[in-house]
């Protein structure tokens, strides 16, 4: 007897070969919806300063990135901005980028993330060779070690006219009512101490003091930082908010999952992007 295949048989073959494809990551909009890298893009050109959130590990968040950068700079006047540079340094980055610096100064003097060459060095020569100014943002890690060590942020009254001019102005705004802070403190449990959320705090208000200072209208800033610096649009981008509300902002995310194809709820509204990442991906160090 002649055997009747069912019309439907080829689509539930299909269905159930997509459902077993690994995939290394997904793209989310802020509600949990599934989004793709041209819906990303699109936002990404309307808004005047994207926070990048990224896990320093995560090589997802470092191609991503790249990727992004180099479809900016197709049409933008596009300014990058880092997390991974103390603002000390600047005129070391300024000088690599111009070719007047080599490498191992920079990295001898520039005191160099230990993941540099394999996460961040791309996005540098990129901005090399493409002629891109790259903003180094983050507070020199020995003003925030006396936050967190001396007393809060009056340990930074002390500093010199000179030292201030790398940190953002005092004195530093700050709301421990915050969640992304108090969560700081409930991770910590016994050892919590509100100078390490500050220590967080002047981090923040510092990236978010030269992301502005560095930004001109026109301008396309894009800045990477990890994603707990911006989600849930606090950490860099309240200093922003505060400093300038007139602005688009747009941020962008990275969490792990280890089912990528939804987005579970602790995950929304982190960011107006989310960045889903098998949980079994390989990390970078």
């Amino acid at each position: 007897m002649k055997k009747i295949i069912p019309l439907f048989f080829p689509l539930f073959i299909s269905i159930s070969l997509f459902s077993q494809n690994k995939l290394a990551y997904r793209l989310y909009d802020i509600k949990g919806k599934k989004v793709s890298y041209k819906a990303l893009k699109k936002q990404v050109l309307k808004a005047d300063i994207i926070l990048f959130g990224e896990f320093h590990d995560n090589p997802i968040s470092h191609w991503l990135e790249l990727e992004i950068i180099k479809d900016l700079n197709k049409s933008e006047n596009l300014i990058i901005g880092a997390e991974m540079f103390e603002s000390d340094n600047q005129q070391l980055i300024n000088d690599y980028l111009s070719g007047a610096l080599n490498f191992n100064t920079l990295d001898s003097m520039g005191r160099l993330w230990s993941n540099y060459k394999t996460d961040y060095s791309p996005i540098v020569e990129y901005a090399k060779k493409n002629n891109l100014p790259v903003v180094a943002t983050n507070i020199p890690r020995k003003y925030a070690s006396k936050v967190f060590k001396n007393g809060g942020f009056q340990a930074l009254d002390n500093l010199s006219d000179f030292e201030k001019k790398f940190i953002a102005p005092l004195p530093i705004d700050f709301d421990i009512e915050l969640s992304q802070y108090k969560n700081m403190l409930d991770m910590m449990g016994d050892h919590a101490s509100p100078d390490i959320v500050k220590a967080q705090a002047v981090k923040d208000a510092t990236m978010a003091h030269f992301i502005l200072q560095n930004y001109s209208e026109g301008d396309k800033f894009l800045h990477i930082n990890g994603s707990y610096h911006s989600d849930f649009r606090q950490g860099i981008l309240w200093y922003l908010m505060n400093a300038n509300s007139t602005l688009k902002y747009m941020t962008i995310s990275t969490v792990y999952q280890e089912n990528v194809q939804k987005l579970s709820k602790e995950n929304m509204k982190r960011a107006n992007f989310i960045i889903c990442v098998d949980s079994d991906i390989t990390r970078t160090f």
